[in-house]
């Protein structure tokens, strides 16, 4: 079964399937040259509206071209995403599992940075069809990548600032400031 979700960018719609897509992490395709190694991924690129695709834990985030409006586009991407997945055909192929680094290892302002973007802003942002990434620390600046629906929406910034900067800034005084890369 297969249920959408609206994202806060209307360019992007969340596919929710009943089934596991991505054991752990996310993974980002803006483009279809980015899809090698993704055979869902490379299918819905086919479609000439397609403009991006993420994958989730549990969903598939699709960013449309501005030009058609989703009534028609949600049946199509459906019966693919469904098809694809009764298919049995793999999501990702070589996918690489991250190493954990440790902890001990690294700095422990980062430590709380990574600690509350994973408790706090991941979740909330993977219900939203997205995903954000910690990239750097410097300076007082957090360095964030927005990812799936949250690239290019329309209420990112407000997002990043009020939000996450926010809570950052009050949680961990070594942070001044939170900016997108």
């Amino acid at each position: 079964m297969i249920y959408t979700e609206i994202t806060p960018n209307p360019a992007s719609l969340k596919f929710v399937a009943d089934k596991v897509l991505m054991p752990s992490g996310s993974m980002d395709f803006p483009n279809l040259g980015s899809a090698t190694d993704a055979p869902l991924v490379r299918k819905l690129f086919e479609f000439n509206f397609v403009n991006g695709v993420f994958l989730g834990h549990n969903f598939v985030t699709v960013t449309k071209a501005e030009n058609r409006p989703w009534e028609e586009l949600i049946p199509i991407l459906k019966k693919a995403i469904r098809d694809f997945l009764e298919s049995g055909e793999p999501i990702v192929l070589n996918q690489e599992v991250e190493p954990v680094p440790s902890d001990s290892d690294e700095d422990p302002v980062i430590r709380r940075i990574k600690q509350l973007l994973n408790d706090n802003v991941r979740p909330a942002v993977a219900m939203d069809g997205g995903d954000i990434t910690f990239e750097g620390f410097e300076d007082g600046t957090v360095r964030l990548r927005l990812q799936g629906a949250c690239s290019g929406c329309p209420s990112s910034t407000m997002t990043l600032k009020m939000g996450i900067e926010g809570l950052l800034t009050r949680m961990v005084p070594e942070v001044k400031q939170v900016e997108a890369i």
